[in-house]
């Protein structure tokens, strides 16, 4: 006679356990992705009111989660979850770009480094979107300033050099910007170069016409 039933029943109420608290913490960082996608999509908006509200409803899920994931950090550090972090991470950054304010730390927003770089790599990479809406009501000088900011944060990640396990492959994020940020540095500089020929082009019809008319 063994005990192996009650080894067996003991183990499988604890896989049941964390099975249970294994579909809260996904559920929760489902909406936290959601959450984060639409604090973006009024930043880009320019909908502040509907970005810091919606930015509190994820703040509010993601204390949930961490409570959640307290006593089961296998859970805590899962993909999903870390997605969902790095996400918010990105929506608080974004945010904080496109409105030129200061950029919160990881410690303020309660997300870990990896989460917060690959979210800071993503922001980034967002504000190509911006600098084109920019560039389209004709303010070259904000987007040209906004590129800096792009290139600037470019070249402080690829200073971190550490092994994908403990970047969560901020490399490849990185690197991901990097095309992101040339297309944008192109972009800019040939519409920059339209329209510089365009006001020349005005001025010289505008002078051909001075003359023909005096």
């Amino acid at each position: 006679m063994t005990n192996i039933d009650e080894i067996i029943e003991g183990i499988d109420q604890r896989l049941d356990a964390t099975n249970q608290a294994r579909e809260a913490v996904l559920a929760l960082s489902r909406h936290i992705v959601q959450k984060a996608s639409a604090v973006i999509r009024a930043a880009h908006r320019h909908e502040w009111e509907v970005a810091a509200t919606t930015l509190d409803e994820a703040t509010a899920l993601v204390a949930q989660m961490r409570q959640q994931t307290e006593a089961q950090q296998e859970l805590f550090w899962a993909g999903y979850t870390q997605d969902a972090l790095k996400e918010y991470a990105e929506a608080h950054l974004t945010l904080a770009l496109i409105r030129e304010g200061p950029l919160p730390t990881p410690r303020a927003i309660l997300v870990e480094e990896a989460a917060y770089l690959n979210g800071l790599a993503e922001a980034a990479s967002e504000l190509r979107r911006h600098i084109l809406d920019l560039v389209r009501r004709d303010d070259y000088a904000q987007a040209g300033r906004l590129l800096n900011v792009m290139e600037e944060i470019y070249s402080r990640l690829i200073t971190i050099d550490y092994p994908h396990a403990i970047t969560q492959n901020l490399r490849r994020t990185t690197d991901q910007l990097r095309g992101v940020l040339e297309r944008t540095r192109g972009d800019l500089t040939l519409t920059m170069k339209q329209h510089e020929l365009q006001h020349a082009l005005a001025q010289f019809e505008a002078r051909a016409t001075e003359k023909r008319n005096g």
